[in-house]
């Protein structure tokens, strides 16, 4: 069964944001990597994180219940701000490739795809876009089932 969950973006304050909501549903944070933690890249549309960006959050988790896991990340000085209304995605977890390639094409039609399906230093099969209708979209196939 596929999995959905919110994905926040936030302005450089992504930390803050994710040890108050810790603070309130309670539990633990398994992983939050910053982007000076990313491993160097020869993708130049992936360049290295410097300054202020290095310490922005590149990914955050926090499981707020049995199926659902609060996800979030900081904006950078290549991505741009964030506003309301485009500060969230909606991130989905399938149990296979197929299912994963099957959804991102299906769902970026007509969209505007930000990041092919591709494996990644995280170890999983991933590709962002935004759907036709303004709607940002990431879709994730773990590769080492959990």
């Amino acid at each position: 069964m596929n999995s959905i969950h919110p994905y926040l973006i936030f302005n450089g304050t992504c930390e803050k944001a994710f040890l108050f909501y810790q603070s309130v549903f309670g539990g633990a944070i398994p992983y939050m990597g910053k982007f000076k933690d990313m491993p160097p890249s020869d993708d130049p549309n992936c360049p290295p994180a410097t300054g202020e960006d290095a310490e922005r959050v590149m990914h955050v988790s926090l499981p707020i219940g049995p199926h659902t896991i609060l996800m979030g990340s900081d904006s950078t000085s290549q991505s741009g701000d964030v506003a309301f209304g485009n500060n969230f995605s909606v991130s989905i977890n399938t149990e296979s490739r197929a299912e994963a390639d099957r959804l991102f094409n299906g769902l970026s039609a007509g969209g505007n795809i930000i990041m092919p399906m591709t494996n990644t230093f995280w170890g999983a099969y991933f590709g962002m876009f935004t759907d036709q209708f303004g709607i940002g979209w990431m879709v994730n196939f773990d590769e080492v089932q959990k």
